[in-house]
């Protein structure tokens, strides 16, 4: 993939619009995929499909390289957001600057990494890739981890209101503790175990790696399982491999364990059942209240080498001051970033069958970002203007683990008391018009209930997401913004299509899941249908309009677990 010179934010305007289209995953050279600058469009102020259209094929094109933080393709994204945010008059929203530097740790792990075991006095070894992906977040070029025993801590959780801790009675100071990925109640499908199939926080990888550390574990491995992670290994294995992102230690208050990562579900089968232990039957035991550890007959030793590399990245904000509440603001965000360019990993990227090594991220998150972009333009014609002012941010890190959102809400440039509600847009269905708009997380916030009469105008009715149990609510940017208190909505296209109904939805969302969702063919396709989409950017925008020329101040649903923060974010405010 051949690389041309970086544009500056003062051409981006002109040159970027006209940058190549993404191109298909092909078996011709690199360079053979080139294709001829198309004619730069006129931006229409109405949110329509060509200018979505515009912006995700100039995002997701070859030129910006995946997107990758830190990359050249991030200096080209920021810019050319930067230049579309002056053309439409929008303001810096950080200050005087278009720009918010991320800080962060640039850490790649030396791929030929072994985990090396002593199996009940057998020795193995578990390679990077194939059987296990591991990494260090401490930001140190060395870590070593000398016989550390194996302790299964079924899923990882520690949960008193839920009467519930898997580390109850064990001591894994110095250990490696080996757990599953989601809820107790998931596998066995019971809906008297936390929310059943619907995955809590406590699913989510990013909460049991923190748990394992604040237990004071070592080293911590979660047992990979499609369902249970809604995502296959190869998946795991993309989104480890390469340059892994962090912030530094003093700007995320997590705790952080030396090293962390995944095994995969055929390499624990095998380990756990040559130390006595079925896997499946572990899987019961697990998802039974009062379970109990179990200490391993194995130990673990690794010498993880690094390549550690202070660095930063952007979030990209613009804001459109209100016309008589300019200190209050409503955010819509998405983030820009993807998973860059794997030339780096050898598959044969000089090759005449070169295999496709650049993670485009079209829908994952061109679409986004397009989204916010078109939303911006329809509010900067607004006719009247809105009352508040309207923030646009599109931020960076979201792969990494939503780290640009969390450095956001830390730093913000709006106070968050004075943030009304945020508008996340992340892969947006690009599969046609449908009957129905999901909610991520729906019942949470009355954000809903302006979203509803829209979507009643619209003859679409608000349901939740088909599959709860893949926690999307907790892996998108909004969630920062939910944990702090702020009214998060995040909310896209449903599955039960006007042409094909709602079996068709399912298809194309197990389509993309399974051969483009992190994959390098995630791409721009000419075929996709974008009335869909256009039809949920107008809901989206609405919700934002209804909010920005009105006083109300939304607030999370009665019982909604974000609710005790929102009061405590308000009641200084006396609103």
């Amino acid at each position: 993939m051949s690389r041309t010179p970086l544009l500056t934010a003062t051409s981006l305007v002109a040159a970027a619009l006209v940058l190549t289209a993404c191109s298909k995953p092909a078996e011709a050279p690199a360079a053979a995929r080139t294709k001829p600058a198309p004619a730069a469009p006129a931006f229409d102020p109405a949110i329509n499909a060509a200018d979505f259209t515009a912006h995700v094929k100039i995002l997701a094109s070859d030129e910006f390289e995946g997107r990758a933080p830190g990359s050249a393709g991030e200096d080209k994204t920021v810019d050319y957001l930067k230049a579309q945010f002056e053309r439409m008059g929008l303001k810096p929203g950080n200050g005087d600057s278009y720009f918010q530097t991320v800080p962060m740790v640039e850490t790649t792990a030396d791929p030929s990494v072994v985990l090396k075991l002593d199996v009940d006095g057998q020795s193995r070894e578990l390679k990077f890739g194939t059987d296990m992906v591991i990494g260090t977040r401490t930001g140190q070029p060395n870590v070593a981890i000398d016989g550390s025993g194996l302790v299964f801590v079924g899923y990882g959780v520690n949960a008193p209101e839920q009467n519930w801790n898997d580390y109850a009675g064990v001591d894994v100071k110095g250990k490696t503790v080996v757990m599953f990925v989601n809820d107790p109640g998931f596998h066995a499908q019971d809906a008297k175990l936390f929310d059943g199939k619907r995955m809590t926080y406590y699913g989510r990888w990013t909460y049991k790696f923190e748990e394992a550390a604040r237990q004071g574990a070592a080293a911590a491995l979660i047992i990979h399982d499609s369902e249970g992670a809604s995502y296959g290994w190869d998946v795991v294995k993309n989104s480890w491999s390469g340059a892994q992102f962090d912030l530094r230690s003093e700007d995320d208050p997590d705790p952080r364990l030396p090293a962390q990562g995944w095994i995969s579900g055929d390499a624990a089968r095998k380990l756990l059942g040559d130390l006595g232990h079925d896997l499946d039957d572990l899987y019961q035991a697990a998802n039974r209240p009062g379970f109990k550890a179990i200490e391993l007959k194995a130990r673990a030793s690794l010498d993880l080498k690094s390549t550690i590399a202070q660095k930063s990245s952007r979030n990209v904000v613009a804001k459109l001051p209100g016309a008589k509440r300019p200190d209050e603001a409503i955010v819509y965000m998405a983030h820009w970033d993807h998973l860059g360019n794997h030339a780096h990993e050898g598959h044969g990227a000089a090759a005449a069958d070169a295999t496709d090594t650049i993670y485009n991220g079209a829908i994952d998150n061109a679409t986004g970002v397009a989204g916010i972009l078109e939303i911006a333009e329809a509010f900067t014609r607004q006719t009247p203007a809105p009352d508040r002012s309207l923030l646009f941010l599109a931020v960076t890190l979201e792969e990494s683990g939503l780290l640009g959102s969390k450095y956001y809400v830390a730093h913000p440039s709006v106070p968050l008391d004075k943030t009304v509600a945020v508008i996340n847009l992340d892969a947006m269905p690009v599969i046609g018009k449908a009957r129905d708009m999901t909610v991520v997380g729906f019942g949470s916030s009355q954000l809903e209930d302006i979203l509803k009469k829209i979507a009643d105008g619209q003859q679409r009715v608000l349901h939740a997401e088909a599959t709860p149990e893949d926690g999307f609510y907790f892996r998108s940017d909004h969630f920062n913004f939910a944990k702090a208190g702020v009214p998060a909505l995040y909310a896209k296209g449903g599955d039960d299509l006007i042409e094909g109904g709602a079996a068709a939805g399912a298809q194309a969302q197990v389509d993309y899941r399974d051969h483009r969702y992190h994959k390098p063919g995630d791409q721009y396709d000419p075929s996709w249908k974008l009335d869909g989409v256009v039809q949920d950017l107008q809901a989206l925008y609405g919700v934002g309009r209804e909010l920005a020329g009105t006083t109300q101040w939304p607030t999370w649903y009665e019982g909604n677990a974000f609710r005790a923060a929102h009061d405590r974010l308000m009641k200084p405010a006396a609103k």
